[in-house]
C-alpha cells in the first residue's frame, strides 16, 4: 500500500513528466495480456491484489513508478 510519504515523492517532476495511467500485465495463470488502469496519485510505489479478467485468478500487483513518469508494473501469484 502507498504511504503518505510515497505520494509525497510524486510531486518531484509531476509537472515535467506525464505519468503512465495504463499497463499491459500478463497474467501469471493463463498467460493472457490484459490492460489495466493505473492511479498515479497512489503513489510512487504501489502494492495490491486485482483479479484477472480473463481467468478471475488474483494478482499481486507490484506498481513503481520512476522519476521520468515511466512504470514497472508486475503480477505474482495472489493469495
Amino acid at each position: 500500500m502507498a504511504t503518505p510519504d510515497d505520494a509525497e515523492d510524486m510531486e518531484w517532476d509531476e509537472d515535467d513528466a506525464t505519468f503512465a495511467s495504463e499497463a499491459d500485465v500478463t497474467c501469471p495463470y493463463c498467460g493472457e495480456v490484459v490492460s489495466i488502469t493505473l492511479d498515479p496519485g497512489g503513489g510512487t510505489v504501489q502494492s495490491y491484489v486485482e483479479d484477472c479478467e480473463i481467468c478471475c485468478r488474483p494478482w499481486q500487483l507490484t506498481v513503481t513508478y520512476e522519476h521520468d513518469g515511466s512504470v514497472e508494473v508486475t503480477a505474482e501469484e495472489g493469495a
